[in-house]
């Protein structure tokens, strides 16, 4: 006897890879998901992390700026006081020049040759006089050369004048005051003539 399945097998195997295609979409929906939520809490961790790294260094840096500025400010306050110091040691060193440049003057002018006129402005004494000849002036101008206290003489003017009854040459010339060296000037490597022992002459 042949028997005839006449039930709609068909449609149940359909139905029954519908259930399973929907059940397979449904796994991998929440598999996606779950992948999502973890690879969005992994890179939120990177990113939290990377935010606490650069707030750490935003603070380090505005610290450092405090230092630097700190620093700078003791360093104008440094160079401030080692001006002042150079000033004084400066005045220190040639609180006796007047004293000297007179002296020395009155041993290097020769005789002949008389002054009228002294003038110093810095370092550059600036003298007038007379001379009984130009042979006086060059004598003058030798001996403030070879001075301790003096150098570089330079002659700016001489012309005959008359004084009195006696024909005389005025002359006018610059001359250089040598400066003591100071601690800080050797330092610095600065040179110059060996200044004026103490006491002058």
């Amino acid at each position: 006897m042949i028997r005839v399945n006449l039930l709609p097998w068909r449609e149940e195997r359909r139905k029954a890879r519908r259930q399973q295609f929907f059940a397979l979409a449904g796994v991998m929906a929440v598999l996606a998901g779950v992948i999502w939520f973890m690879g969005y809490g992994v890179i939120n961790g990177y990113i939290g992390t990377q935010d606490d790294k650069n707030n750490f260094l935003k603070r380090e840096i505005a610290g450092l700026d405090k230092e630097i500025a700190e620093i700078k400010r003791l360093k104008e306050q440094t160079d401030s006081l080692l001006s002042r110091k150079r000033i004084i040691e400066s005045l220190q060193a040639n609180r006796t020049e007047p004293v000297h440049l007179f002296n020395e003057l009155a041993r290097q002018v020769p005789d002949g040759v008389y002054l009228k006129w002294i003038k110093q402005t810095g370092d550059k004494i600036n003298l007038v006089g007379y001379a009984q000849s130009n042979a006086r002036v060059s004598s003058l101008m030798r001996n403030l050369e070879d001075s301790p206290v003096m150098e570089r003489p330079g002659l700016v003017e001489i012309k005959a004048a008359a004084v009195g009854s006696r024909q005389l040459f005025e002359f006018n010339l610059n001359v250089f005051v040598t400066r003591k060296t100071t601690e800080d000037d050797k330092k610095t490597g600065a040179k110059g003539k060996p200044a004026a022992k103490e006491g002058g002459a």
